[in-house]
């Protein structure tokens, strides 16, 4: 029997002058989220286009380890700054694998 997995998109958006600030922060969360209980992947994207936007795709073995992430104190932390970081709300999407 295949386990489906839980795959997420995060976007986010730095305020104008914001964007090495916001992207310390976002790097920070790798490590310790690829050692979290749940997570088969988190990479960290760039876009080349606009250096004001950050994207993480991410993949969980279900819907609980991606609750238990945001109950990190390394989550708590970032959610903490991003008011003053981002442009716009976080934009959460959650996918599963068609094919």
């Amino acid at each position: 029997m295949t386990q489906t997995t839980l795959r997420v998109i995060a976007r986010l958006r730095a305020q104008p002058g914001r964007e090495a600030e916001l992207k310390q922060v976002l790097v920070g969360l790798i490590e310790p989220t690829r050692e979290e209980n749940g997570c088969i992947s988190y990479e960290l994207l760039e876009n080349l286009e606009d250096p004001r936007e950050f994207t993480f795709v991410e993949e969980w073995q279900g819907e609980s380890g991606l609750e238990a992430h945001f109950s990190t104190d390394h989550i708590a932390s970032a959610l903490q700054r991003f008011p003053d970081l981002l442009a716009q709300e976080l934009d959460l999407r959650k996918y599963l694998l068609v094919g």
